[in-house]
């Protein structure tokens, strides 16, 4: 088994925290989100989708560049993730640079 990367570690400890939410419907339905994370399989819409949550919270948005975000976080078919911990999502941003790419709007 491949060690996983910092700020997939982060992203871990939001999912056991309870610090997180899956599912466009549930994230757009939150009333604040510190990072935004959506899959390299996710569509062109999705992504669409994920830079307007994005725009809303005013927090960055990151997309899974080698594994898939159900991989990552261990929830099937997930395409889209809001992490709703200050302190984690600051952490897994600031580590995300080797397993995550930076989505500009």
């Amino acid at each position: 088994m491949e060690n996983k990367g910092k700020a997939q570690t982060f992203l871990g400890f939001a999912v056991r925290a309870g610090k997180y939410r899956t599912g466009f419907n549930s994230v757009a339905s939150i009333k604040k989100a510190y990072l935004i994370v959506v899959c390299k399989t996710a569509s062109e819409n999705s992504v669409g989708e994920a830079k307007k949550i994005a725009r809303k919270f005013g927090c960055p948005l990151i997309m899974t560049a080698k594994e898939t975000l159900a991989e990552i976080i261990f929830k099937e078919n997930a395409k889209i993730m809001a992490v709703t911990d200050k302190n984690l999502a600051r952490a897994a941003f600031s580590e995300s640079e080797k397993d995550f790419i930076t989505v500009q709007e």
